[in-house]
């Protein structure tokens, strides 16, 4: 194990001057800084968390609380471990996979407040009147679409201007019938809702009628529930030459259903998804998709909760993540040469 001692031998200093540094004390030469980090970096160095804790009162944890049962997650929770750690704090990862009573359960345990410095939660099924209230001690970060009315900092992807481009992006390829797959059958889901109403909104610019049964309803954002989708749309007498799903994992599942029946994708059926997981990229035809700044998303998480952690007691704050739609071969023929082009906003 790589101590201060060790450190401060390397960089011919005192171990309080690397002291000073890991706990990044202002009063030491930029030269010095500067030599100390360089021998920080080379060995490899990560701060003894129990004792800062001892010294400071805090344990140097945070709480990533997460439906990992998408790999969405799973992509942005490495984004987030990588970027608290780079700031000396270590995360703790439990998974909901989206269910309300795991989700009060593990955001009401009253021990989290003296285990964890800070939590960052993505509720999918709690409501705004479900959600602890926020704690000085242990400041939240919410991630996802936030409960209304609820007092705390925020990061989220603006889903409706996201769903809207990706549905322009349908359109704009000439399809006539365009579906979305993806309206829960419990309205729980704020997600599903705006992408939906990003779905309408394109809709509605392009001078066409939303008609309700080209939205195919799910119980959850799998795989499973895209393929049961998808035969529904096809079996309807009219099937979509167009679909929007909600999520990756969906449009996956779709795009089986459609070559298992004959369809070819995107010639007979254009397709795109949302997350931009890695499988979208492998599978054949690769998927069309909006992509989220995960990367964005998890500095900015990091940013709001280490400002409280800091003393910051301004009002809650809402932060924004940029996105793109990014066109790939299941909406663009092989030879269009336009697999990587996006729309993005700013």
């Amino acid at each position: 194990m790589v101590t201060q001692r060790d450190v401060a031998r390397l960089a011919g200093v005192s171990v309080r001057t690397v002291s000073n540094v890991v706990n990044d004390f202002a009063y030491v030469a930029d030269d010095t800084r500067a030599r100390v980090q360089r021998a920080l970096d080379e060995l490899g160095y990560r701060p003894n968390l129990l004792a800062r804790g001892l010294s400071s009162g805090r344990s140097g944890l945070i709480a990533l609380i997460l439906p990992l049962n998408v790999p969405y997650f799973h992509e942005l929770s490495k984004y987030v471990v990588d970027e608290a750690e780079r700031r000396g704090y270590t995360v703790l990862i439990d998974r909901t996979d989206g269910e309300v009573a795991r989700e009060r359960a593990l955001v009401g345990r009253t021990d989290r407040s003296a285990l964890f410095d800070g939590i960052i939660f993505n509720p999918i099924g709690l409501s705004e009147a479900e959600l602890p209230p926020q704690s000085a001690d242990t400041p939240v970060v919410l991630l996802g679409e936030k409960p209304v009315g609820a007092s705390f900092d925020h990061v989220q992807v603006d889903d409706v201007a996201a769903a809207k481009a990706v549905t322009e992006h349908l359109i704009g390829l000439g399809r006539d019938r365009i579906s979305a797959i993806g309206q829960p059958v419990r309205a729980r889901s704020q997600t599903a809702r705006h992408r939906t109403d990003g779905y309408r909104q394109a809709l509605a610019a392009a001078g066409r009628d939303f008609d309700p049964d080209l939205v195919a309803t799910v119980r959850s954002f799998q795989r499973a529930d895209g393929a049961e989708a998808m035969t529904r749309l096809l079996e309807s007498g009219k099937p979509p030459d167009a679909v929007f799903c909600y999520n990756d994992l969906m449009a996956l599942g779709a795009l089986r259903t459609l070559l298992s029946k004959g369809y070819r994708v995107p010639d007979d059926v254009a397709l795109a998804g949302f997350d931009d997981i890695e499988d979208g990229r492998y599978s054949t035809p690769t998927l069309t998709t909006v992509a989220p700044d995960k990367h964005q998303i998890a500095t900015l998480a990091i940013d709001l909760l280490t400002r409280r952690l800091d003393g910051d007691s301004s009002p809650p704050q809402t932060c924004s993540a940029s996105w793109k739609v990014v066109p790939r071969e299941s909406t663009t023929a092989r030879s269009s040469g336009q697999h990587e082009s996006a729309v993005q906003n700013g």
